[in-house]
């Protein structure tokens, strides 16, 4: 499923230049990609675009009430269940970059949901990478060349 959505996210700069899932879906299926892929693939993308659109709303009402934004000196408490399922390297990465600024609240929850729908644990950097490549492009957010090249190591499967 990773390598189709390293494949979208190469060929489809911004989630709003993406087509609709189910044309991606014959897109997706004239370039190769297995069916079984293709259908986790499309059914994460949908799931991460309700996610994003939510964000955009809550963004949106956040403005106009300023005092319900995060404080900085709130603290992310995650579960056993997304601990073990996330592991200490992508906890660990997804708090640097936090730290770092370049990870909202927002988007962090995003990243935790979209992670946490994968099959399997402990989860793979190099797959958390991905995911929060995609919750980027989904909100619209390009990653500053500093975030980008964290993301799209030399190992990585990015050609970015």
């Amino acid at each position: 499923m990773f390598e189709v959505l390293v494949f979208v996210y190469e060929n489809y700069w911004r989630g709003d230049a993406c087509p609709q899932l189910e044309q991606l879906g014959r897109k997706l299926s004239a370039v190769g990609f297995e069916s079984e892929d293709i259908r986790q693939a499309l059914h994460w993308l949908a799931d991460l675009n309700l996610a994003s659109h939510h964000t955009e709303l809550i963004e949106l009402r956040d403005a106009n009430a300023p005092h319900q934004a995060e404080s900085a000196h709130s603290l992310r408490v995650y579960s056993v269940s997304e601990q073990d399922h996330l592991g200490a390297t992508c906890l660990g990465f997804i708090n640097f970059l936090e730290s770092a600024g370049v990870l909202s609240a927002l988007m962090r929850e995003i990243v935790v949901d979209r992670a946490m729908a994968i099959a399997g644990h402990p989860m793979a950097l190099d797959d958390l990478k991905i995911i929060v490549l995609m919750v980027y492009w989904s909100v619209g957010i390009e990653p500053d060349a500093l975030v980008l090249d964290e993301l799209c190591d030399d190992d990585n499967r990015l050609a970015h």
